[in-house]
């Protein structure tokens, strides 16, 4: 498929959520091996839930896809699920050198340019290639301000819109020690 036709399918998701009344005009699909994997849209209005943005409803559907095994991979299908290992780029300052494959070798095409809690995610979800078709100034323009969490994130802490402190790092210490101290810990 041509990236128009991607794009297109993307907005007519976004459209579609936008006339079902479940919410903004976002919409999204992952496409890996030139085959749409994928479709989501916006639900927040239908669900009442903050992240039910096109972008992570759609990685959710596309590691639903990709994972048969799911949601109990077992140790013996890691490897053939997005949990596979796959090293680390060159040039990476990971201090991992392994980490699961998780949507590497996929693209994904949105309505609008991603939020930053989806910008996270397709991150996390290591996906190749973004593309979007309305940028984060016409997403202003109808209600839907982005741009200023983006600005925010550059902030000092104590800068910052939302109020964000540490707490008491030796109490957490403990979760992070019992990752470290795990000898079949499985990075991802």
């Amino acid at each position: 498929m041509e990236h128009k036709e991607l794009i297109t399918e993307a907005v007519r998701l976004a459209t579609e959520s936008v006339e079902k009344g479940w919410g903004g005009p976002f919409g999204a699909v992952i496409v890996r091996d030139g085959e749409i994997i994928a479709r989501g849209q916006n639900r927040v209005l239908l669900t009442g839930d903050p992240t039910a943005h096109a972008e992570v409803e759609t990685i959710r559907k596309a590691v639903a896809h990709l994972n048969p095994e799911a949601p109990s991979i077992s140790e013996e299908h890691q490897n053939e699920s997005t949990l596979a290992y796959v090293p680390r780029p060159e040039g990476s300052p990971d201090p991992v050198p392994e980490r699961a494959r998780m949507l590497q070798g996929c693209s994904i095409y949105i309505s609008g340019a991603p939020c930053p809690m989806c910008m996270s995610a397709i991150y996390w979800a290591r996906i190749d290639e973004v593309y979007f078709s309305c940028d984060l100034d016409d997403t202003r323009r109808i209600g839907f301000d982005d741009a200023y969490q983006y600005e925010d994130f550059t902030k000092p802490l104590s800068e910052r819109r939302i109020k964000i402190e540490q707490l008491h790092p030796e109490i957490g210490a403990h979760a992070y020690d019992a990752w470290t101290s795990k000898p079949d810990r499985h990075p991802y």
